[in-house]
Order: C-alpha cells, then sequence, then structure tokens
C-alpha cells in the first residue's frame, strides 16, 4: 500500500519539507507567551524554549557560525558525549527570554532557506551535516526529521496538534519503515517466520509488513512485505503467524520517536499481543 500523501522524491520536495516544518516551529514560537517557553516536553529534560534553543543552534552550526563553548552541567537527561555536545546549544541559550530565541531563530532559518534553495545545489552537493559533511539529500532528510519531531515536541507541549501529514512527517515514516526489517528481525528477537504488519491509519495512511527469516549467516534477517517488486511480497503467505498492528500516525511517531513507553501508546491488535509489545519496545530509532 503506498503511504499517502507520499514522501517527496527529489531535493526540492526534500527542501520543501524541511522548510515546512522548520517554518512551523518559528511560527509556534512567535505565538508563545512567556509561560509558554517554560512547558516541559515530551523531550527528556527540555522546555518548549529548549526546543527552540537546539534547532537554532544546529541550524547556525551548519550555516557556519562557531558558537561559544559552554560548559555543560551533568544533567540527568544527558548520555554520553554525542548526549553533551546536543545539549550545548540549549545550555548555550538557556539564560535568554524565549522571545530573544524565536528572533534569532526566525534570522538563522532566513539564511537556511536561502542555502538550500541555491539554484547550484543538488541531491549529490556535499554540504555541512549534523554528523560532519555529507549529500544535501541526506542532510535534509536528516534535519527534516529531527525539526518534525521536535515540531511535534512543542506542539504537545502547547496543546497545538497538527502537522502530522506533513511532507516532513512522511520523510519520518519512511525512515522508520526502511529501518523496521532490521529492527523487527534484530531487536524484537521473534521467531522465524513470524510475520509482522503495521496498518497506519491516519492522518498519513500507510501499510507495511515485516517477515522474519533466516539470512545467509543464519542470523534472523527481515523480508520486507508490500513492496510492489515481487508478487509474493503483496501476501503474507502461510509460512508463519501473523501479527497485525494499527496505529495513528502520532501514536506510531511519538512511540518511534522514544517520546512514549510501548505501555502508553495506543494501538489495536490482530494476533500475538506478545509479538506486538516486543515491536513496539524494538522501534524506537534515532536517525
Amino acid at each position: 500500500m503506498p503511504m499517502h500523501p507520499a514522501p517527496p522524491q527529489d531535493l526540492r520536495g526534500l527542501v520543501q519539507a524541511f522548510s515546512q516544518t522548520a517554518q512551523a516551529v518559528l511560527d509556534l514560537g512567535h505565538g508563545c507567551r512567556d509561560a509558554d517557553f517554560e512547558r516541559e516536553t515530551q523531550c527528556p529534560g527540555w522546555t518548549v524554549k529548549d526546543q527552540l534553543s537546539h534547532i537554532t543552534g544546529i541550524e547556525s552550526r551548519l550555516e557556519g557560525v562557531r558558537e561559544p563553548e559552554v560548559a555543560v552541567p551533568d544533567y540527568a537527561h544527558v548520555n554520553g558525549e554525542v548526549g553533551r555536545r546536543i545539549e550545548e546549544s540549549v545550555q548555550l541559550r538557556r539564560g535568554r527570554p524565549g522571545p530573544d530565541i524565536v528572533a534569532e531563530l526566525d534570522h538563522v532559518l532566513a539564511g537556511r532557506f536561502a542555502t538550500l534553495n541555491s539554484p547550484g545545489l543538488s541531491e549529490e552537493s556535499i554540504i555541512p551535516g549534523p554528523f560532519g559533511p555529507a549529500e544535501a539529500a541526506e542532510v535534509l532528510r536528516l534535519r527534516s526529521i529531527d525539526v518534525w519531531v521536535h515540531e511535534q515536541d512543542i506542539r504537545q507541549a502547547l496543546a497545538r496538534p497538527g502537522n502530522l501529514d506533513s511532507p516532513a512527517a512522511t520523510v519520518f515514516l519512511r525512515s522508520l519503515f526502511d529501518a523496521l526489517p532490521m529492527l523487527v528481525a534484530r531487536r524484537a528477537g521473534l521467531e522465524l517466520g513470524t510475520i509482522v504488519i503495521i496498518d497506519v491509519s491516519g492522518p498519513i495512511l500507510a501499510r507495511t509488513g515485516v517477515r522474519v527469516e533466516a539470512g545467509a549467516d543464519g542470523r534472523p534477517w527481515g523480508h520486507k512485505l508490500f513492496t510492489g517488486e515481487r508478487v509474493e511480497d503483496d501476501v503474507p503467505g502461510e509460512d508463519g503467524p501473523t501479527t497485525s498492528l494499527s496505529l495513528s500516525t502520532d501514536a506510531l511517531t511519538r512511540r518511534a520517536a522514544g517520546r512514549v513507553s510501548a505501555a502508553d501508546t495506543a494501538y489495536q491488535v490482530t494476533g500475538d499481543e506478545e509479538v506486538a509489545r516486543r515491536v513496539l519496545d524494538a522501534i524506537v530509532v534515532t536517525f
């Protein structure tokens, strides 16, 4: 079943996906009152203002701005060196009022949008990325996912739901579906022959499936179903038990982003409840 709406297929579509979610974050920031900036979000340790600071810092660095060094305290939510580096932009801005962060983000995004809409930019162009230089298409995919997840964090904290069928949302869901065979086969620990089907009930409509098989190395391997590449891919088959999960776009993406536990995720299951729970435990991803 094709995803509807479909994820972007080219660089212009990825630029639009990133720009739309980044602009949505900026608009949410402009609509915040002073108390709103201090609302806790589902991202551990971060307020709405911290979310805005994070996005501002990342996009500023990608535009070539060198931020001053800052010491990051041993916060409970900071894990490892990567987590400490991510926290630096947030820590640098913690003493500033929310409206100042929004004004800075407004300025930074104006530069980012101009850079990413440059006529000379192609999918293969090497540009600065969050993990080092990379092809523009990959950088935009990663930034669309990250900003959209944080947009949803902000929306949840402000009780302002929206953009669940945006282009960036489809980029997130496509990346999750691409990772699902590995997650189901290796992380969920399911028996060979087990079939898992995930139906996304909206506002994005989609279906994906995985059959756990034995790989050439003898280890579990996930065979993706419903690809349309072969007739048998469209039919789960008779070689194992099938468990189907149905979730809304919001429920699936909040779980996949690690913002809610499996126990707090709303879903319907047909088949083995234990298999469903293992899958939900396994699908937390970072991109």
